[in-house]
């Protein structure tokens, strides 16, 4: 039999309790059995069991089929669990309500927006369809798989031999995306997902000049994107934009050798541009989570929330995916929709997701990942409420297709996977031109043309990993910091970072991954 401790430590000192209604607390830093903890009503509460930094135990006694709260929110059922247990999959299944009433005169008002004269600005690339950039690249873009190596090679060699920062100081590189799409694919959404997502990178507004390759015999050929391109109206700005076939240049060699002809003319073109003073209402903040972990939903994403509404009062945009990770929690996100139209849009993303992910046999509670379940998430409605803070208190404005420009500025949802590879590459396609990137665990993904900053949700991980983790709100979990306080840092980050003051360490780093959701053959 386990002694009780004979020196109670307080609650605030040892565990965090999200909302007055819960009947949980999150463990800071672990607890063994017998450990002793001071409630704030006068209690001592004995811990029954080992409860890791992340997870929970019961505050209080919680009767078998009863829910288990945090953040206010079911998020399980009880089997039966007295004050001092651990909260684990022996003690709470993962039955939570499901709640989809919505009143008829669902309504919410706009931000509180501050005057065109005191909004925040930022240094960034004005183009001349009145978008603005935070990076000038110049980009090389293959139309498939069959031209991805050289592609990267030619972007690769440029970078080290025709590039440098002295010679073009207003371009901050040559960059691919090499991806696996394309080639062989069926027609339908997997085609004009991709034809969307590379279109919409080429017409970025961080990017400056684009060449587009081929290999020559496939599918997805030079052809086909131009033919993309002219049924869209071609690109929004006026730059460079050149077209090679790696068989029309004699093989791989020829076409490496083409490409590095055409980079070394537009960079020069690329460098004209220069940074000037603009709103922050240009910004697009693309909102994104990955490793989480029990901390995430309490420090790094309800400061980036807070960060998010700052940035929607002052004018701009702010753009959250992961759908998945909505499940169990969409009402939330929907009870704050500017209208019900709105709101039932939000409630069908979710269920295209859901009819998506069971096509291929897949359930979303089965989306969280052996590393989310070891730092406490321990099912998808943990994870989707404490994923949900990083947009913030604002109105949702609407909801858009993966890689889609939102037609609204203000708070959008974009349709889109969990999967990091692939969502954060939608969010730029859409638009973003900042992403901010919560991790708990220590994620390093960055995008081809967009910086991605990472806001970690504790100290630790963040001191482990400083070479690639921006920002840390582990100080809200420490004690030494509020929400708000880390929020206001982090607005404050992205407008020197979308100002090139600062690199992200994701791009120090040379991340620049991308790749492409294939939807299959669903649509909304």
């Amino acid at each position: 039999m386990t002694s009780v401790s004979s020196s109670p430590r307080p609650l605030a000192q040892c565990a965090v309790v999200v909302s007055p209604k819960d009947n949980v607390a999150v463990v800071k830093a672990g607890l063994q059995a017998g450990d002793v903890v001071a409630m704030p009503d006068g209690r001592s509460l004995a811990i029954r069991g080992e409860v890791t930094p992340g997870h929970r135990f019961a505050t209080r006694d919680i009767p078998a089929g009863a829910f288990v709260l945090q953040y206010g929110q079911p998020i399980g059922t009880s089997k039966g669990c007295v004050a001092g247990d651990p909260i684990s999959f022996t003690t709470m299944s993962n039955e939570v309500p499901v709640v989809r009433d919505l009143p008829a005169d669902l309504g919410n008002l706009p931000p509180q927006y501050v005057p065109a004269e005191r909004r925040a600005t930022f240094r960034g690339f004005l183009r001349d369809d009145g978008r603005v950039g935070t990076r000038n690249f110049v980009l090389i873009v293959p139309t498939s798989m069959c031209s991805s190596h050289e592609a990267a090679q030619i972007a690769t060699i440029a970078e080290y031999t025709l590039y440098s920062r002295e010679r073009f100081p207003n371009v901050d590189g040559v960059v691919a995306l090499p991806h696996n799409k394309g080639c062989g694919c069926s027609d339908g959404s997997n085609l004009d997902v991709m034809l969307r997502t590379l279109a919409n990178y080429a017409d970025h507004p961080n990017v400056a000049g684009v060449l587009f390759m081929d290999l020559g015999c496939e599918k997805t050929n030079l052809t086909l994107v131009e033919r993309y391109l002219k049924q869209r109206g071609g690109l929004s700005t006026d730059k460079p934009v050149h077209w090679i076939g790696v068989q029309e240049c004699g093989g791989t060699q020829g076409a490496i050798q083409k490409g590095l002809q055409l980079v070394a003319e537009m960079l020069p073109l690329a460098d004209r541009s220069e940074r000037s003073e603009q709103p922050a209402s240009h910004l697009s903040l693309g909102v994104k989570c990955g490793g989480s972990d029990g901390f995430s939903g309490l420090s790094a994403n309800p400061a980036l929330g807070h960060a998010a509404d700052l940035l929607v009062q002052h004018g701009g945009t702010v753009m959250i995916t992961e759908v998945p990770e909505f499940c169990g929690a969409e009402h939330l996100f929907a009870a704050r929709a500017k209208d019900l139209a709105t709101a039932k849009e939000v409630f069908a993303y979710v269920d295209w997701y859901k009819e998506y992910a069971g096509k291929f046999g897949t359930k979303l509670d089965h989306n969280p990942s052996p590393g989310n379940i070891k730092g406490g998430l321990l099912n998808i409605t943990i994870k989707s409420l404490g994923a949900m803070a990083k947009a913030g208190t604002t109105r949702v404005e609407g909801c858009t297709p993966y890689a889609v420009p939102p037609k609204t500025r203000g708070l959008v949802l974009m349709q889109g996977p969990g999967y990091d590879q692939e969502s954060t590459p939608g969010l730029v396609g859409a638009g973003a031109n900042v992403v901010v990137f919560t991790t708990g665990r220590g994620t390093t993904i960055g995008n081809a043309i967009a910086p991605v900053l990472k806001l970690t949700s504790n100290t630790p991980i963040f001191e482990r990993m400083q070479n690639d983790l921006d920002l840390n709100a582990g100080t809200v979990i420490d004690g030494t910091e509020s929400i708000e306080q880390v929020g206001r840092r982090v607005f404050e980050h992205v407008l020197r970072t979308a100002s090139g003051e600062v690199l992200a360490k994701a791009e120090v780093q040379k991340h620049r991954e991308f790749q492409v959701w294939a939807e299959q053959a669903v649509s909304l």
